[in-house]
């Protein structure tokens, strides 16, 4: 009797309780649907940042474009395309130079110039052939390196003399970057040469600081030369044209541009279409920053490109057209290719107002 209850017990102890596989199975089971959960909920939260990502994108694009994503299905990545359009976006923000301040954006020009200010005169007889806020004083940004030009063949330094590079040429007002590092060595031709064809900053600044009287005697010298050629609206603070403060009218710049052309360094120098240089063992190449110099089809004897966002887009320029030599100067124009554009406007003005032949 004893021994059948015992065996009754027991049976029931197996029927009642699951073998130990048994559990270890169904907490395997419950660890792999509480991982799906995770994982599932981890895909949606993913699947949310990447539709506000999308939403997102387009804001500066078109209104109705197309976009990549790469999606995990099944375990395996897969690029899919999805159209998204979008209700509305944000306005770009634009930044007014200071001759859009003026307002000198409301004056309008026969030839439709994309320049707030132009000017042409005649280099042989002074004769205006075009003008429009001519006598506006503007920021000029690096069109300020003709006048750096001008100071550095007219002192008559040794343009053999090598200079060092210093923290002191770095770029503290704009923060523009350079490819002539701190410490570079480069004859004062050399930095004279990359300072008007491709507008290097350090450059000018590395002239102006080995002047007599170091920068603050270079830019003495520099207002000096524009008060004695009548550049009565013009003020330089620096070499490079970095400082907003930097301005002059297009009038005066033709005035510039006039006395620069007798120094037939600073002719050839501003239109080499390019050149290598020696930074102390180092060899550099550079390009002009003004690409028409490089055409057949200009004759430019000197030029020098601008732009800082006060100033806009800028160019002063000599050229002979149809036989007449004459100086242009565009500033403050917006777009990057905006001034050689204006230019080559100016150049079919000009044309047809002068008959071929006509001397």
């Amino acid at each position: 009797m004893y021994k059948l209850v015992l065996s009754a017990i027991a049976s029931l102890l197996l029927v009642f309780t699951p073998p130990v596989e048994a559990k270890v199975k169904a907490k395997a089971r419950a660890e792999r649907t509480a991982s799906a959960g995770k994982a599932k909920k981890h895909v949606v939260v993913k699947s949310r940042v990447q539709r506000r990502e999308i939403a997102l994108r387009p804001m500066a694009e078109s209104r109705n474009t197309m976009v990549r994503r790469t999606v995990m299905v099944r375990g395996k990545r897969k690029v899919v395309y999805q159209r998204v359009i979008v209700a509305a976006s944000l306005p770009e923000r634009v930044r007014q130079s200071a001759g859009d301040l003026a307002g000198l954006n409301q004056t309008r020009d026969p030839l439709d110039l994309k320049s707030n200010v132009a000017f042409v005169l005649d280099q042989n007889n002074a004769e205006v052939l075009f003008e429009k806020n001519a006598n506006i004083a503007l920021p000029i940004a690096s069109i300020t390196k003709l006048m750096t030009g001008l100071i550095v063949v007219e002192a008559r330094q040794d343009l053999d003399e090598v200079l060092t590079i210093t923290e002191d040429d770095v770029d503290h007002e704009k923060f523009t970057s350079s490819r002539l590092r701190v410490g570079s060595q480069m004859t004062r031709a050399n930095l004279l040469h990359i300072s008007l064809m491709s507008s290097e900053n350090r450059a000018a600044a590395a002239l102006a600081r080995n002047y007599p009287g170091g920068v603050a005697g270079f830019v003495a010298a520099m207002n000096a030369k524009a008060y004695q050629l009548g550049m009565n609206d013009t003020r330089y603070v620096d070499s490079s044209g970095l400082s907003s403060r930097n301005v002059a009218s297009a009038r005066d710049l033709a005035k510039l541009a006039m006395s620069a052309y007798n120094e037939p360094l600073l002719r050839q120098y501003s239109t080499d279409p390019k050149s290598t240089v020696d930074a102390g063992g180092r060899l550099m190449h550079y390009n002009n920053t003004n690409y028409l110099v490089a055409m057949p089809d200009w004759d430019i004897g000197l030029q020098k490109t601008g732009f800082i966002n006060e100033a806009g887009r800028c160019l002063v320029m000599q050229t002979v057209i149809q036989g007449r030599a004459v100086i242009m100067v565009f500033l403050d124009s917006k777009g990057k290719q905006s001034r050689t554009a204006d230019a080559g406007r100016m150049r079919r003005w000009l044309e047809a107002l002068r008959p071929p032949g006509l001397t």
